[in-house]
């Protein structure tokens, strides 16, 4: 696949890296020894937000009709663009386009800016970042960021890169109107998440100085106590799988509560819970890294490098099919038919045939129970001892 995307430059102290070195102040620095790593979902998110720029463009009558058409062609014709991709991205831009139209309400001349450079090195040093879609109005300054994926839903509550992203909005923006609040948007249209957080401009202003400028000192100096966690993985820190204090924290876990769970109190079990997945993604990092390691011809004692088992293919599908059918095999000996599944199907169809044609023939079972935080939006199930009181 390819991509029409430019590189931008990234902060040493960036806003999307900063829950990594605000909570591990030295991971900035240990993280400068390791190459960049590249990732097809993060070319593609590159590419979406090439797309939802366009879009807005050509929706704020930016750009002329023909270089619209141009432009769009080109993106068409990338390796990165699916029709699920396209709806995704406008449907995010219809979101936009009605915030934008709602801030022109309450501010007539309010300013909407693109792909905007923010500065906020008052607070980091040589901090700044790129906002997809900010609005200033006399009401409030608004930061608007596009996430593609589709996994875990992106908050942003205590979102401390959007909270960067608004404060470099309001130091270079903000005397231009009076807006009193300051509130940030996450566009995540694959899991229909468009989450927000609003604060006073106080209260952000506040949150950086006395939370963001101390520790992004220590960050900028490589100085501080490094800190396992969450964000070793959600924050893709290049130093994950060699990490001294990441492997401390894991392999004490597993020093002190190899116990059959049976014979753990629910005390212990609670508190083993919520470092269970980071202790599992530390362990197959582990692993990765190790092959990697291997096959670079580093030896790893007690492990070597053997060819992994593999099932036959065709060369080739259609030549298969061709010469079989040629010797006089029947079609429907050599295909299966079987019905598109539903996500095919409505990507096939398009949302709204799919919604008008079949939408009542589809019926999503309950999902298989699974134990969660209490942070965690979703209602809580009621277990069969509790549904067994309600009836006694």
């Amino acid at each position: 696949m390819s991509s029409t995307a430019v590189v931008k430059l990234h902060a040493k102290l960036s806003a999307s890296g900063s829950k990594k070195w605000l909570t591990c102040s030295p991971s900035a620095r240990l993280e400068e020894q390791f190459p960049d790593e590249r990732s097809t979902f993060a070319a593609e998110g590159t590419f979406m937000h090439e797309l939802f720029e366009l879009l807005l463009l050509n929706y704020l009558q930016r750009i002329t009709a023909q270089e619209f058409e141009d432009r769009l062609g080109r993106l068409h014709a990338d390796g990165f663009w699916t029709a699920e991709l396209d709806e995704a991205v406008r449907e995010a831009v219809a979101f936009a386009e009605n915030v934008i139209e709602q801030a022109r309400k309450d501010t007539p001349d309010c300013i909407v800016l693109l792909e905007q450079r923010l500065d906020f090195s008052p607070w980091v040093p040589e901090g700044f970042g790129t906002g997809d879609l900010v609005i200033v109005s006399d009401q409030c300054l608004h930061a608007l960021d596009l996430k593609g994926g589709k996994g875990v839903p992106v908050s942003a509550i205590d979102n401390s890169q959007m909270r960067l992203y608004a404060l470099g909005a309001l130091h270079q923006l903000g005397h231009l109107f009076d807006a009193r609040s300051v509130k940030t948007t996450v566009l995540q249209p694959r899991l229909g998440n468009y989450s927000s957080e609003e604060l006073t401009v106080d209260e952000l202003t506040r949150w950086a100085d006395d939370y963001v400028r101390p520790r992004a000192t220590l960050a900028w100096d490589g100085a501080g106590e490094f800190v396992a966690g969450e964000h070793c993985t959600s924050g893709f820190c290049k130093a994950r799988y060699t990490c001294a204090a990441r492997a401390q924290h894991n392999l004490a876990l597993a020093k002190r509560e190899f116990t059959p769970p049976e014979l753990l109190t629910v005390d212990q079990i609670a508190a083993i819970l919520p470092r269970a997945d980071e202790a599992i993604a530390w362990l197959q990092d582990v692993k990765t890294y190790a092959l990697s390691q291997a096959e670079t011809g580093h030896t790893v004692p007690g492990f070597k490098l053997v060819e992994g088992r593999a099932n036959r293919k065709y060369v080739d599908h259609d030549q298969v099919a061709a010469k079989l059918i040629a010797a006089g095999i029947p079609a429907e000996v050599i295909y299966e038919r079987s019905l598109l599944g539903i996500t095919a199907m409505e990507k096939a169809l398009g949302k709204k045939v799919f919604a008008e044609l079949i939408s009542d023939l589809v019926v999503k079972p309950q999902g298989k129970p699974t134990l969660v935080p209490d942070s965690d939006k979703r209602p809580a199930l009621n277990s069969v001892a509790s549904a067994a009181a309600d009836f006694s």
